[in-house]
């Protein structure tokens, strides 16, 4: 399996917008077994993004998908900042 951690950072007061333009963007993700978008409760404009897919291949044919492109195009303008926190290797657990 693969994971990433990430820190989105969303332009002053429109995280709620963002967040909802990237689980609009979940559908028909082929190898994603978790996708979870989570608010950070310190920070009024950060959202954390945790994934898990079969494999490093799956995520990379995902930024292909056309619901993948669509929500990076409605996203970008509302993204501030982001960073890559960890890759992973997951080995399990639940939900998994």
């Amino acid at each position: 399996m693969y994971g990433l951690i990430g820190k989105m950072s969303a332009v002053d007061g429109r995280r709620d917008e963002l967040s909802a333009i990237l689980l609009e963007g979940l559908r028909d993700m082929p190898g994603n077994l978790i996708y979870v978008v989570a608010n950070d409760p310190s920070d009024a404009n950060a959202l954390w993004i945790t994934e898990v897919w079969t494999d490093k291949a799956a995520h990379e044919a995902s930024l292909a998908l056309p619901s993948v492109q669509d929500a990076i195009q409605r996203g970008r303008p509302l993204i501030a900042g982001m960073e890559r926190i960890a890759e992973t290797q997951p080995v399990g657990g639940q939900g998994l």
